[in-house]
């Protein structure tokens, strides 16, 4: 999940997207940052980067990800649901679908309205996940990952509750064993998720395609919402 070449292709987006471009000095939060994938190349490009995330496991990879490449990139572990700076970042990004995790949809809200309280007025936040339009198009088909060591991931992805909901399991194969972890998320179409960015308080809210800022439509490979903090 984490290869060398998924490393350099984030750096390559990061490097390119009209959407991540930002004045030098930009406060900027990774939320839910996992191993830092984001974190060094927002970091490349000049601005003052955090990562946050609950797992320690996964902020122990961010900082070697960080400490490998020279960058000063401030990393905190916390639950998105509360963690409070009030205006402390001018972008606040959420991204990989690391959005829709909670069963319950009061806490996806809560989720968004404290992003808003952490952003300094006229700060955004983008969130990137694979919208329902985006899923229908390739949904049931499987995929396989290749590891080094030899072994290979399956992932195979399942609608649940008339599109509400979606399960993804993960099956990893070595030699003649194999096993099997799930989670689940909530599914959003970009009118639905659109709703909630409103509903959590943010102004001129947008979507788009994919981070080069081009339109969502049947030829997106990702969904990306962004509003802004009054």
């Amino acid at each position: 999940m984490f290869s060398g070449e998924r490393v350099e292709a984030m750096d390559a987006l990061v490097r390119s997207s009209a959407l991540l471009d930002f004045p030098k000095g930009t406060r900027v939060l990774d939320l839910c940052c996992g191993p830092g994938l984001f974190l060094v190349p927002l970091a490349a490009r000049g601005y003052t980067v955090s990562g946050l995330d609950l797992s320690p496991a996964m902020l122990e990879l961010a900082r070697d990800a960080c400490a490998r490449a020279g960058a000063d990139v401030r990393l905190v572990q916390a639950d998105m649901l509360d963690h409070a700076e009030p205006g402390a970042y001018d972008v606040i990004l959420n991204v990989f679908t690391s959005f829709g995790y909670f069963a319950d949809p009061a806490d996806n809200l809560r989720v968004l309205t404290t992003a808003r309280r952490n952003l300094a007025p006229g700060g955004r936040l983008l969130v990137d996940v694979m919208g329902k339009e985006v899923l229908a198009g390739w949904i049931g088909r499987p995929k396989a990952v290749d590891l080094p060591d030899g072994s290979f991931v399956v992932q195979r992805d399942t609608v649940l509750d008339s599109w509400r909901r979606l399960r993804t399991d993960w099956t990893h194969v070595r030699g003649d064993t194999a096993r099997t972890a799930s989670i689940h998320c909530t599914l959003y179409s970009a009118a639905e998720l659109c709703e909630l960015f409103v509903a959590a308080g943010f102004t001129g809210v947008e979507c788009f395609g994919d981070f080069d800022g081009g339109p969502y439509d049947q030829h997106s490979r990702r969904l990306i919402v962004q509003g802004r903090a009054a």
